[in-house]
């Protein structure tokens, strides 16, 4: 298939036949459901955690003796119906990652592009050239683009002027095509790539090794 490539000023100058392993699939809902849910779970730190009472400072020697004073029984101060006692079922230290297999994962981001390719969220860009860090600059290359709600900008390598020029705009994220995930392409309503960064995702996620799998698949 081809995508439309604009130059800055939000002008047609080009169009360039991309992969359609890669940009014209049929999104597999199932598979993009599973990858977003593993991608914000891997996001979780998991480090929330409470003392129990053997791990609460206090003694452990028994308050009063059993029986004879009138009043209830009780063990060491450390015991959870004491002020700083231990917690009985508070949360401990845990990992919430959840893995998911490379195919799988491939396939959602395949999905994901492809379905932003089918419904016009998609621009191409020739290239995003800033000298210096401009916010005005980034703004202006969004709104002539017809960017008006959240946008994910994509380019082929790590550029430290765009990073610095989209860092103040509202809704706006920034990731080279090599950390390209679906919980950022799915949180923005609008995807900006670079031509570089369409090649780069080629290369990554799709190319000549999905067509081989396809080629299998069906024989």
């Amino acid at each position: 298939m081809k995508l439309t490539v604009h130059d800055a000023a939000g002008k047609v100058v080009d169009s360039i036949e991309v992969d359609d392993a890669v940009f014209g699939i049929e999104p597999n809902g199932p598979v993009v459901h599973q990858a977003l849910v593993a991608s914000l779970a891997n996001r979780r730190v998991g480090t929330a955690s409470t003392k129990t009472r053997g791990e609460v400072a206090g003694s452990t020697k028994k308050i009063r003796k059993q029986k004879g004073t009138g009043a209830s029984r009780q063990g060491g101060i450390r015991a959870p119906q004491h002020r700083h006692g231990g917690i009985v079922f508070g949360p401990r230290s845990r990992s919430y990652a959840k893995d998911l297999p490379k195919r799988m994962r491939r396939l959602a981001i395949r999905s994901v592009l492809s379905a932003k390719a089918a419904d016009g969220s998609l621009r191409v860009v020739k290239e995003l050239s800033i000298p210096s860090p401009s916010t005005k600059a980034m703004a202006g290359v969004l709104r002539a683009l017809g960017f008006e709600r959240s946008v994910l900008v994509v380019t082929g390598a790590p550029d430290p002027n765009v990073k610095a020029s989209a860092g103040n705009l509202p809704k706006v994220s920034l990731l080279p095509a090599a950390y390209l995930n679906v919980a950022d392409l799915l949180a923005s309503q609008g995807l900006l790539m670079t031509v570089d960064a369409v090649r780069g995702a080629e290369a990554l996620w799709g190319g000549e090794r999905a067509k081989t799998r396809a080629v299998k698949a069906e024989v």
